[in-house]
């Protein structure tokens, strides 16, 4: 590791991760937590596993204690109404521009109708319009334009020998596939990184009031985009075979269409699950490359000993799984006890409100061998990147193939790449990721 790679990661001394692990609050992270929590996530585990949070939550770091809360989705509500009504629901939110028609702020309006963020019945029937649109053949189609796509971007940074990891590769391929599932013009694209971004980054637990303003102009600003596309598509419809935006709109042949509201939400929702997740997994696997030089070499080599496109496949797909599993692009999950219940002989009451701590199940020894090492050949990989369960991500099977796509491709045309300065983080909680990495082919 070279002096720069160094400093990706940095080092957290047992001493210092016990401290900010007895005194955690969400709400008040420290710059050394978020630049590297797995430490603290470790002395978690071993201390205080189900720990009470200051404000009353429970925070999880063991690996079956998530998959429990996971399985029991009957007592564990993913309904946010309670939890983002005092988030979001408070002044300024209903001064304009940023009022909706029914006086709530819109980042509470979208979040609790996204997908992610509901029971059944009205996740079942999204989840089920979009499964629709995401079959297995579908997503077999998408792969020539994908491939098409990750090539001319590896023109571009070939052109000028080098870029940003982020900026220049990682991030332009999810807004694209995500907009072909939508039919967003290619022309009209530009702001939709910007919006999702901000709508995203309005989840951190800790949220500033300069954060809040720009995620409520930034749904306001994409509903307003939405309305025009939706009717558009209602006087032209797609294939609702791969058009996801015209499968919304139709509904199921039963006639379990969406309401408006329904609709347009879930739209904002699939850019924003299918954008920085895979952002970061493309980011922060070709980043971790640079840290672990001899999983690079030994993922090249596997690569090169593969005979054929299949067998490379096979390559990459337990690399991408490593990768997510190593540096999960989301951290964090949360869920609410509707009942009194009970966590593996753990009390839980009703009402409690538990965050599940994905970054910390997926290194559990309990579960997986040397967890701390990046290990690109490990297998029966039980990872919680994306979730598990009935809220498993109904979009992890074109995720995979991005990834597949996007890292193999790359890592066989710039076998040599190398970070000319220190990445910069996200600094976020949930989401893990960079916001820019520097680097050069040669």
């Amino acid at each position: 590791m070279n002096t720069l790679t160094a400093h990706i990661t940095p080092s957290l001394s047992a001493d210092r991760a016990q401290t900010i692990a007895q005194s955690l609050d969400l709400r008040a992270l420290p710059r050394d937590f978020l630049d590297n929590p797995y430490p603290v996530y470790a002395a978690l585990r071993e201390t205080e596993p189900f720990k009470r949070m200051p404000d009353g939550s429970y925070f999880l770091t063991r690996h079956a204690d998530l998959v429990a809360v996971y399985r029991d989705a009957k007592v564990f509500s993913s309904d946010k109404q309670v939890e983002f009504g005092p988030k979001y629901n408070h002044p300024p939110f209903n001064q304009p521009p940023c009022a909706t028609a029914g006086g709530v702020a819109p980042l509470f309006e979208h979040h609790t109708n996204s997908l992610v963020f509901n029971d059944p019945p009205l996740h079942t029937r999204v989840r089920r319009l979009i499964m629709g649109a995401l079959t297995r053949r579908a997503i077999e189609a998408m792969e020539p334009g994908l491939v098409q796509l990750v090539d001319s971007l590896l023109e571009k940074i070939e052109a000028q020998e080098g870029g940003d990891l982020i900026e220049d590769f990682a991030s332009a391929i999810p807004v694209e596939i995500i907009g072909n599932l939508l039919g967003v013009p290619h022309a009209e694209r530009a702001p939709l990184r910007g919006w999702s971004l901000a709508i995203l980054g309005a989840l951190e637990p800790a949220l500033k009031p300069e954060q809040e303003a720009l995620g409520n102009r930034s749904v306001t600003e994409f509903l307003a985009y939405l309305r025009h596309l939706v009717a558009q598509r209602r006087q032209q419809p797609g294939d609702p075979e791969h058009d996801v935006l015209t499968r919304l709109i139709q509904g199921e042949a039963s006639g379990d269409a969406l309401s408006e509201v329904e609709l347009l939400q879930n739209c904002v929702f699939l850019l924003n699950a299918g954008h920085e997740t895979t952002t970061n997994l493309i980011g922060n696997a070709l980043i971790s490359l640079q840290e672990w030089p001899e999983q690079r070499r030994r993922l090249l080599s596997d690569l090169h000993q593969s005979d054929d496109e299949h067998a490379q496949a096979r390559v990459l797909d337990l690399a991408v799984d490593e990768f997510l599993r190593f540096e999960s692009s989301n951290q964090l999950g949360n869920r609410r006890a509707l009942q009194a219940t009970q966590v593996n002989g753990v009390d839980v009451p009703a009402g409690a409100l538990v965050t599940l701590c994905i970054g910390a199940a997926n290194r559990d020894p309990a579960v997986y061998e040397n967890p701390e090492q990046l290990d690109l050949r490990r297998t029966g990989n039980k990872h919680l990147a994306f979730g598990f369960g009935v809220h498993q991500c109904a979009g992890l099977s074109l995720a995979r193939l991005e990834g597949r796509i996007a890292i193999g491709r790359f890592l066989q045309r710039f076998p040599d790449y190398q970070l000319t300065q220190v990445p910069v983080r996200g600094g976020r909680a949930r989401f893990r990721g960079f916001l820019h990495a520097p680097f050069s082919i040669r």
